[in-house]
């Protein structure tokens, strides 16, 4: 009864699908090789449906005649899988690490790149250098897969490889553009400091600079950073690094940052000695801190420098040179300046054309104030009717109390 159910179950199954597999296949499926009637049925079977093949036309039979032969099927590559293979063909025996830099470069999938550089570093006598990790690390992070990019620079630290200036560069500017990574930058400046031959350059300290001044929001984060800034340039002096005027320039705007103008300025009386010229960024930072500072007077001593030079300041460090004029009740200095800026095509805020004008206004000289207003409305082009309007009726207010 067993075998007769069985065998029941079988036929069914072959029927509904067709030509899937081999009868043994089911044989092992359901577990009952151990019954000889059973198995004799079952070869019987498959030994008629192999007879029924003639070797003149061997097509397929058709389902009616109960008949089952094995199908091989062949698994398609993908494209990705082409194209690894493709290259690989192409990197002969003995390939050297020039080789495989050559290959990584020539992929526009980044995936594709990792895999062939992961590929020869398993074949037997080559090892990747730090050519191949520069560009490895590089393409990595263009192709924005940073995950992989920080293994890549982890395994390079461990000492995967020899070091090289190009490679600390790459590794530290990586570590400066990523937020959980900054105070790993450093890391990697400081074993780039003690080592031998690979020294940190110019680009080093610009890199680590500018990732802390970009860190300079507030008054109170500036000074926590402010001590790093001190140590690099110290250690740049020491190390014979000769700055340029954007690197000097990060240092003024760091101590005009935290107010120490003094320090600002003598870094200032320095460039000439490293053979750079200061340009607007340089009397703009030293201008802006004097007079957050309290000392107006001397920081339009440095924009009156600056404008004579034929520099033109940024816009903020004119509106903060307004405001502090008009606020120390120095009116002609600051309407001087207000159209200055005017004149240059930049556009004051409405907080800085209602401290001027307000101000005026509390001085009792509310018609200076309107025949001004009347005239930086003709002068500054963008200065919609609203804000027109808005600084007309403070006016008209506080000329009536």
């Amino acid at each position: 009864m067993r075998s007769a159910s069985l065998y029941r179950l079988f036929s069914s199954s072959i029927r509904s699908h067709n030509l899937l597999s081999p009868p043994f296949c089911c044989l092992s499926s359901l577990h009952i090789v151990h019954d000889p009637k059973c198995l004799f049925n079952f070869r019987s079977l498959y030994h008629r449906s192999l007879s029924s093949i003639s070797p003149e036309n061997p097509q397929s039979p058709t389902a009616d005649e109960n008949c089952i032969l094995p199908i091989t099927r062949t698994r398609t590559r993908t494209p990705l899988e082409t194209q690894f293979e493709t290259w690989i063909e192409k990197l002969k025996p003995g390939f050297t690490p020039p080789d495989v830099d050559e290959a990584i470069c020539a992929q526009s999938d980044p995936d594709l790149a990792l895999d062939i550089f992961r590929w020869t570093a398993q074949q037997r006598g080559y090892k990747h250098n730090h050519l191949t990790y520069l560009t490895m690390i590089k393409t990595m992070i263009n192709g924005r897969r940073y995950r992989q990019a920080e293994t890549l620079v982890e395994e390079v630290l461990a000492g995967a490889c020899e070091m090289s200036v190009p490679l600390y560069n790459s590794i530290i500017r990586f570590c400066c553009g990523r937020k959980m990574m900054f105070n790993r930058a450093f890391d990697v400046y400081k074993k780039m400091f003690r080592s031998d031959d690979c020294k940190p350059t110019l680009e080093t300290y610009t890199l680590l600079l500018n990732s802390l001044l970009r860190r300079f929001n507030k008054l109170n984060v500036c000074y926590v950073y402010l001590h790093a800034v001190k140590s690099l340039n110290k250690q740049m002096k020491a190390s014979g690094v000769i700055p340029d005027t954007f690197v000097l320039n990060m240092i003024i705007k760091a101590y005009a940052k935290c107010l120490e103008v003094d320090e600002a300025i003598r870094i200032y009386r320095e460039m000439g000695l490293y053979g750079c010229e200061p340009n607007e960024y340089t009397f703009g930072y030293i201008a802006k801190g004097l007079c957050e500072k309290g000392r107006v007077g001397q920081g339009l001593g440095f924009h009156k420098e600056m404008r004579a030079k034929g520099m033109v300041p940024s816009g903020s460090t004119f509106m903060v040179l307004i405001c502090s004029l008009a606020m120390e009740r120095r009116f002609e200095d600051a309407i001087e300046v207000l159209l200055d800026m005017v004149g240059n095509s930049l556009q004051p805020d409405l907080l800085t054309y209602k401290t001027v004008l307000e101000g005026m206004c509390r001085e009792g000289r509310g018609s200076e104030a309107l025949e001004l207003l009347e005239e930086l409305k003709k002068k500054d082009r963008s200065m919609g009717e609203k804000s027109f309007k808005i600084l007309l009726n403070c006016l008209h207010f506080l000329n009536q109390d």
